[in-house]
């Protein structure tokens, strides 16, 4: 089930098409949920596909709750009857009827209640299910500059750590908080009817604990938050120091990395010991508070009894009230502290859902499927911010087939053009055109499937050799992938292995960088497109690999319209045209004689690579 479309920022508009249901939802851009309150709301506001099972749980949870209110006053009966008997005979056959009705009740409390269990944990784990469907689908619709400026540990701890958090309180809350209440209710009722005096000085004593309560739960709330926004921050740094180990080894930077994590860790332990200690004081205190409400009950039982206005039952009915009046006390408080925590992290993954998403491309129906590789840049202008501009006015005209390079010194906008022509980013002005057609009026699946594309950042996935080259494409045999692999010169590697092909990449099979890269390059091979773009594709491979690469591309190039970004000049020569950037624009483009007759800046770079130091 999609639910494409319903995070939306800025948007105050009814709900359709979502796996929550839901009514109309009003949240701004950069609007949060600061307060308990709110993002409890926001999260009920999301449960709606659940409500017919969540009010058979709460329904479950009540009639097992009225066992709780029915047992006492059986009890008083029994122990009236045992009290009134002692002096003659007792109606022992009286006894043991209230005896089994009591343990037919409890019996059938106790079924309810297992019953509300296994509905609640069914309803919340289906909830977390979907939210993280839905955390997965908002990844793809979100742009490639909410991951420039996010670590990823912390997007990983909204997916799992929150959502977790959110399933686990829902699950141990709602349930315990519909029988805390309605026993509370329920045992004030009965109290009252039983004795006001009783039930004025049970209802006195525990009062002190919602007062209290309610303190603590102010005081640890932005402790509670704090300590789901630290344990991101704590993920985003192990994700990031893990992922670059070998670079903080080499450094030397151990000592530099342990310091920041003690940092964050320290910040962790603080938030999460503070929110724990305060709200870890509301068991004890309402433990406190029963006591003091049973001693109370006896107090003014005693004295009631001896003036002959009750009878010993009475009382003995009036202690278990008084268990069942702190009881919800201590479970409310309970319930309290997870709601809180699922409060905190609720609203770190709807913050996430809420982020804007790249532009709505549904009434966008248009492709090409036979495609020449005319490709034309006119007049574009992007910048990351929009007051910050990169690339401010790019033309160029390339033909089907030719080898364009796209050279430069680091941030020219080399790089930034490529993303631009895949629509990774959206251009701020200007048009970019394949074939004649805008880009930005066919879909961006049809865009992407138009290009092959190897990137200096090498990503394998942990799978079989065959499955990372063949990736997403339909119908390649294996003598494609074999095919493919010899144009690199990995074929020979592969079958030294175990397995070959089906050698499964990540167990005890270490790869070299450039390895890596060559396995990149087969799957660019595999998937044909008709459009090809090579960003430092050989920046990971070795001078002899690199000659084997450039021969495998002379083929790959082949009637394809190429985009080749290089630092080394010297792979380059045989482009059909060498655009060369500055500064976000064109500053001299042609071919790569040409260029170095025009004694311009690409002669200066290309010259700088040869230049040998003089000799001491």
């Amino acid at each position: 089930m999609s639910n494409k479309n319903n995070y939306e920022v800025g948007q105050n508009r009814p709900q359709t098409g979502s796996g929550f249901g839901g009514g109309p939802r009003q949240i701004g851009t950069g609007e949060r949920a600061k307060d308990f309150r709110k993002s409890i709301k926001t999260l009920i506001a999301h449960i709606n596909k659940f409500v017919p099972a969540l009010i058979a749980a709460i329904v479950l949870a009540l009639l097992g709750t009225g066992a709780s209110l029915v047992g006492p006053e059986i009890l008083r009966r029994v122990t009236d009857t045992i009290s009134q008997g002692m002096a003659t005979n007792i109606d022992l056959g009286r006894v043991m009827r209230l005896s089994m009705i009591l343990l037919i009740i409890f019996l059938a409390g106790a079924a309810l209640t297992f019953i509300q269990g296994w509905i609640l944990t069914t309803v919340t784990q289906r909830f977390a299910q979907d939210l993280r469907r839905d955390v997965s689908e908002k990844i793809n619709r979100l742009p490639l500059k909410y991951f420039d400026k996010t670590p990823y540990g912390d997007v990983l701890s909204r997916v799992t750590n929150d959502v977790d958090l959110i399933a686990t309180a829902m699950n141990q809350s709602i349930g315990t908080l519909a029988a805390a209440i309605t026993l509370l209710i329920g045992t004030l009722i009965l109290m009252l009817i039983t004795n006001l005096i009783m039930a004025g000085t049970a209802v006195l004593s525990v009062l002190i604990g919602f007062i209290l309560m309610n303190i603590m739960m102010g005081k640890s709330q932005k402790y509670f938050h704090g300590n789901q926004r630290n344990l991101g921050a704590l993920n985003g740094h192990i994700e990031e120091i893990y992922a670059g180990h070998n670079v903080v080894r080499a450094y030397n930077a151990e000592h530099d990395a342990i310091e920041n994590f003690d940092e964050i860790n320290d910040k962790l332990f603080t938030s999460n010991w503070k929110s724990q200690f305060i709200s870890g004081l509301m068991m004890p205190m309402m433990m406190f508070v029963g006591n003091f409400g049973y001693v109370a009950v006896c107090i003014a039982g005693a004295v009631l009894a001896m003036g002959d206005y009750i009878t010993f039952g009475v009382i003995v009915a009036f202690m278990m009230y008084v268990r069942n009046f702190t009881q919800p006390l201590s479970s409310i408080a309970q319930s309290m502290t997870s709601l809180q925590s699922a409060a905190a992290a609720s609203e770190r993954v709807f913050e996430f859902l809420y982020e804007s998403e790249m532009a709505d491309e549904s009434e966008i129906t248009k492709t090409l499927t036979d495609v020449k590789g005319d490709v034309a840049f006119s007049h574009v202008s992007f910048g990351y911010d929009d007051d910050k501009l990169i690339i401010k006015d790019f033309s160029a005209d390339i033909k089907a087939g030719q080898k364009v390079a796209i050279v430069g010194p680091t941030g020219a906008g080399k790089t930034t053009m490529v993303n631009l022509l895949m629509r990774f980013y959206e251009t701020n002005g200007g048009e970019i055109r394949i074939d004649g057609v805008p880009a930005s009026t066919l879909t961006r699946k049809n865009v992407h499937s138009l290009f092959c594309m190897v990137l200096q950042d090498t990503w394998l996935f942990e799978g079989t050799i065959k499955e990372n080259v063949i990736y997403n494409k339909q119908g390649v045999t294996d003598e494609d992938v074999k095919a493919a692999c010899e144009s690199v010169g990995m074929h020979y590697f592969i079958r030294t292995l175990p397995n070959g092909y089906n050698t499964i990449l990540g167990e005890n099979v270490n790869l070299s960088a450039g390895q890596k890269q060559l396995l990149t390059i087969a799957r660019a091979m595999i998937q044909n497109a008709p459009l090809l773009i090579l960003d430092e594709a050989t920046s990971s491979v070795d001078t002899r690999t690199e000659s084997l690469v450039q021969r495998a591309m002379e083929q790959l190039t082949q009637g394809r319209t190429s985009f080749v970004i290089a630092h080394r000049l010297s792979t380059i020569k045989n482009a059909d045209i060498i655009l060369v950037m500055k500064d976000g624009d064109i500053i001299e483009s042609g071919s790569h004689d040409d260029l170095l007759n025009q004694g311009g800046f690409y002669a200066e770079l290309y010259n700088s690579q040869f230049e040998q130091p003089e000799s001491a």
